[in-house]
């Protein structure tokens, strides 16, 4: 025999790998059948059996009856075939059992590695295929060695990968160490088997972490809208719920920060901000603002972004520290934000102001009718028509189109001087600027 006690074998590797019976023996067969015609030749018509009662092997080798044998590696004669069968005849095959002893030590260490090749390629099947409806969840390993600054964690079955740029700065850990992390995706490589990634950092990990302290997210009754992160510094998560007397900021803070002290731990002190949606994206970008105190807010929909206006202590607290207030509430609300104090909306309003009033046919009465009407730019202007500025008090259709053609010449000619000076968009408006106020952050 090529392995003794092979039934047990087969069963042990596929208990403790979770490799499927069948897979195993067939990777034996095709190993014992490899390593055979390595010894006998490729010619030669080989079955190989296993037997699932005793875990034995049988090797048959087939030949055909023949008149006039040309080939003894496929062929016998009819005395031969009789001597097996005594009813063959010309054109029978038959097959005669092989000890598996009689493939040699070379034949029989070649199957070897063939069989442990075979193991190896089905246990990678086995762990992609047990890992690949697992991504996107959250998993725990420990530790089993860093990797130039890569931290490879042992997961039982296999080992999955989490690299430096998916780790919380300024985390540490050793080998050893029990580590939770989001599986945020799983590659099929052929020589190493399948590379599972993790992560920290994803959005994803902070997310699932709240699914696993709130009931009320796993039952349905709150719901998890959005989450954006500055991993290890802070996070905004904004939730929603089914029932009106459930509180769903309330229901992810716990009593006494319970719920979200222990998310809080896990992420290694990040601040969170736990942000009540709403539909309304205004409402909801104000929420997303606090504790900012919001004024006003201006919607462009076709740039899909809103200027904020905020009380001018509120400018700093609104912004945040290097920005990193605003930067989150535009990622959660997937608006971009443009955040004015009211002295610089005052500011930017007077310089719209005296841009219409330098227009042939505008002036400053006229420019102020313009602002009260809700045309506060040359570009508002361009886009309006003969109807709106008829409206206007003392504006005949002539004037009407005229001031409609100056700013239009206005505009492309602005547009014409910032094309030709470096560093300078040539349209703003498609391109909103988060001001910040340096002295206040």
């Amino acid at each position: 025999m090529l392995i003794t006690d092979i039934k047990r074998i087969v069963d042990q590797v596929s208990r403790d790998k979770g490799i499927n019976r069948d897979i195993l023996i067939k990777a034996l067969e095709e190993a014992i059948k490899s390593a055979a015609k390595k010894k006998l030749g490729n010619r030669v018509d080989l079955e190989i059996q296993y037997n699932h009662q005793n875990g034995e092997i049988q090797v048959f080798q087939f030949r055909e009856v023949a008149e006039v044998v040309e080939d003894p590696e496929t062929q016998i004669t009819l005395a031969e075939g009789r001597i097996l069968d005594p009813e063959c005849e010309i054109g029978d095959s038959l097959g005669t059992r092989m000890e598996i002893n009689q493939l040699g030590r070379i034949a029989a260490q070649s199957a070897k590695q063939v069989i442990i090749q075979k193991m190896k390629e089905a246990e990678r099947v086995a762990v992609y295929d047990n890992f690949i409806d697992r991504k996107g969840e959250i998993i725990n390993g420990i530790v089993q060695r860093l990797d130039h600054g890569d931290i490879v964690v042992n997961l039982g079955q296999t080992e999955a990968v989490l690299k430096v740029d998916q780790q919380i700065p300024k985390e540490s850990y050793r080998r050893g160490d029990r580590l939770r992390a989001y599986i945020m995706d799983i590659h099929q490589k052929e020589a190493k088997g399948p590379q599972i990634l993790l992560s920290r950092t994803h959005p994803n990990f902070l997310i699932n972490l709240f699914k696993t302290e709130v009931p009320e997210i796993s039952e349905g009754v709150v719901q998890i809208r959005g989450a954006a992160r500055d991993p290890g510094i802070r996070a905004k998560i904004s939730v929603s719920s089914q029932d009106s007397d459930i509180d769903p900021v309330g229901a992810c803070v716990g009593v006494k920060g319970s719920r979200v002290q222990n998310v809080v731990q896990e992420l290694r002190g990040e601040k969170i901000d736990i942000i009540p949606w709403h539909v309304d994206p205004a409402r909801f970008v104000c929420n997303a603002l606090a504790p900012a105190q919001i004024t006003r807010v201006i919607i462009d929909e076709t740039n899909h972004s809103m200027e904020v206006i905020v009380p001018d202590e509120y400018l700093s607290i609104a912004i945040g520290k290097k920005g990193q207030n605003v930067k989150l509430a535009s990622k959660l609300t997937s608006w971009k934000l443009d955040v004015k104090s009211e002295q610089q909306y005052r500011d930017s309003l007077e310089v719209h102001r005296q841009a219409l009033a330098s227009l042939k046919g505008v002036g400053p009465e006229l420019a102020d009718m313009l602002h009260q009407k809700g045309l506060i730019t040359v570009d508002d202007l361009r886009h309006a028509t003969e109807d709106d500025l008829m409206t206007i008090a003392g504006i005949e259709s002539d004037q009407s189109k005229q001031i409609i053609e100056e700013a239009r010449s206005a505009i492309i000619k602005g547009k014409n001087r910032k094309s030709r000076e470096p560093g300078i968009q040539s349209d703003r408006s498609s391109n909103p600027v988060i001001q910040d106020d340096s002295s206040g952050v």
